[in-house]
């Protein structure tokens, strides 16, 4: 048995929380740069351009990628020989977004309440997901997810004879109908299988997925290619402006469902696609 200290804990998310904000993943900076090489459109290779621009005064300056920093998602992978002490998991991780948040000097945009809409003004609380692994140690993944492309995205209870065209049907539908809101060139994140709720956090969690790595499922692997160039043929591009650049990855997971049901969740990231992962 491992302990670790919540303070710990508190001190990886507050830094994770300020790093997520600042710095893109080597993927996403490479998937960037490619993009900006290979798009046809002249205005949007301009607009590629500037995102890069953009994420190169952010990284020197200090200062966020986007004005819109997120609501806090975490993921936590805790080791089951891992034993937590100097009290609760939950108020260490939310004294973590609340420190990056002040300390980073990023928007704080949580309200508390959906409906009275009085904000927190630190950020918090954030929303967590906990899974338990073989092992004693704890991956922490902070991925702060901005509204506009929140807001596009989709669940669909379809019918199992609405099969794979079927879901490919609905993740062009949620993109498409997405169209500039989610500030493309955008990452989609797809769950199919599971129940309602299982689809939608297979979704968020795909978002987290390197965009160079595919499933390692045969047939989802050829999903996932067919359905970015299908995406990117939709002319949509960067910044909604047109283009040959819609997407930069289409990161699609899998699980079990029931007999009657094919739960299908698409959570559309935009062209930052936040997150930073710490391991202890």
């Amino acid at each position: 048995m491992r302990t670790i200290h919540t303070t710990q804990i508190t001190q990886a998310v507050r830094e994770l929380c300020i790093e997520a904000n600042h710095y893109l993943t080597p993927d996403m900076d490479a998937a960037l740069k490619q993009a900006a090489d290979t798009e046809k459109s002249p205005l949007g290779k301009q607009i590629l351009t500037q995102l890069q621009d953009n994420l190169q005064i952010a990284g020197d300056d200090q200062i966020p990628i986007c004005q819109d920093t997120g609501m806090a998602v975490i993921f936590m992978e805790i080791g089951q020989e891992v034993h937590f002490e100097g009290g609760l998991l939950e108020d260490a991780i939310n004294e973590g977004v609340r420190q990056g948040y002040r300390d980073g000097y990023l928007r704080k945009s949580v309200v508390k309440d959906p409906l009275l809409r009085e904000n927190t003004k630190d950020n918090t609380p954030a929303v967590i997901h906990y899974e338990l692994t073989m092992g004693d140690q704890v991956t922490i993944t902070v991925a702060p997810k901005g509204f506009g492309s929140e807001n596009m995205s989709r669940v669909f209870m379809l019918k199992p004879a609405d099969g794979i065209e079927g879901v490919k049907n609905a993740i062009l539908t949620a993109v498409k109908d997405a169209g500039p809101n989610a500030c493309p060139p955008m990452v989609v994140g797809v769950g199919v299988g599971g129940t309602f709720e299982k689809c939608a956090l297979m979704a968020k969690k795909a978002l987290t997925r390197p965009v160079n790595v595919h499933s390692d499922i045969p047939y989802v692997q050829e999903m996932e290619k067919e359905l970015l160039d299908k995406i990117n043929r939709t002319g949509i591009g960067p910044g909604g402006l047109g283009g040959t650049t819609t997407a930069l990855a289409v990161n699609i997971n899998t699980y079990p469902t029931h007999i009657a049901g094919l739960p299908v969740a698409v959570n559309i990231c935009c062209h930052v696609n936040r997150h930073a992962v710490r391991v202890l």
